[in-house]
């Protein structure tokens, strides 16, 4: 087996200028900061306004645009009749998105999740109707905070722009959710860190004060929230294209020797990990096409 070495974590200099500030726990003990980790510890997730800057953000999309483009399928970005199911980064090291997970752990040794990019095209007309879907990334038989999401929107996400919907609170009220509906029979899942909430469990956050919420952000924010946090998204119903990056990111002393072994695996054979950035979850690599093997499949860029 091969071996990985885990280095001594270093803190940066706003970890050192605040020596005396701890990783949050979101457990209703964390002290205040005055700043966006209030409102994650009090509300479940936060916006980190202007993560990466204006000039960035425009060139990120147009290479998620090439991407598609470069498969030469028709795709054209500037012609929406071509968005068709027939037919259809290095923004993880932006220090202000990497700082924002630094500050959560106090740690900037951190290892990022191989997880996904999103696009949501607009004026689509072949798509089944979009039910809610609210679920919590998090095991239940393993409770507390243990993973900070993250995404960054590449465009607008007004409030018909499609994107995440959130309830507000209901991460601290996680245990006590499940321990009531222990014996609600559980949505099928290929992994136990996914829990879907059912019609009943839709309805226990609101019967205790929490609030389903549409987040709504500019272009060049990033968005956070804890995975016990019940949350999904929706399409948009505007002329905008919803486009953005899932991050992800935990200390590097959370993971195992077992798990780095795992994650470096699938970096290696060009897997994605989920959120989790410990690999605690291994995707596949098979694109396919009305359950066929695409035609463009291929196992490196």
């Amino acid at each position: 087996m091969a071996t990985i070495t885990q280095t001594e974590p270093a803190l940066s200099m706003w970890a050192v200028a605040n020596p005396t500030q701890k990783p949050l726990k979101i457990d209703g003990t964390d002290e205040t900061y005055g700043d966006w980790r209030d409102d994650l510890v009090c509300d479940g997730y936060a916006i980190i306004k202007g993560a990466i800057p204006a000039d960035k953000v425009e060139s990120f999309a147009d290479r998620m645009y090439s991407l598609i483009e470069g498969f030469e399928l028709g795709y054209n970005r500037n012609d929406s009749s071509t968005v068709h199911p027939g037919k259809l980064p290095d923004i993880r090291s932006e220090p202000g998105i990497v700082n924002a997970f630094e500050k959560v752990y106090q740690d900037e040794d951190l290892i990022v999740s191989f997880d996904a990019i999103n696009y949501g095209f607009a004026n689509r007309t072949n798509l089944p109707k979009n039910s809610p879907w609210p679920h919590q990334d998090q095991d239940p038989e393993k409770p507390g905070f243990r993973c900070l999401q993250g995404l960054v929107n590449l465009h607008r996400a007004g409030p018909n722009d499609g994107g995440l919907i959130v309830c507000k609170g209901a991460h601290l009220l996680s245990e006590q959710f499940h321990k009531d509906m222990k014996d609600e029979k559980r949505i099928p899942a290929w992994t136990p860190e996914w829990y879907g909430y059912t019609g009943a469990g839709i309805k226990w956050p609101e019967e205790h004060g929490c609030e389903w919420y549409k987040v709504e952000a500019e272009a060049g924010d990033l968005i956070v929230w804890d995975s016990r946090a019940p949350h999904y998204n929706v399409p948009t119903t505007s002329d905008v294209d919803r486009l953005c990056v899932y991050t992800c990111y935990m200390p590097v002393k959370d993971a195992t020797q077992e798990e780095l072994v795992r994650k470096k695996d699938a970096f290696e054979k060009r897997l994605g990990t989920t959120h989790w950035p410990n690999a605690r979850n291994i995707g596949w690599n098979e694109a396919k096409r009305n359950g066929k093997l695409d035609k463009i499949q291929r196992a490196r860029p």
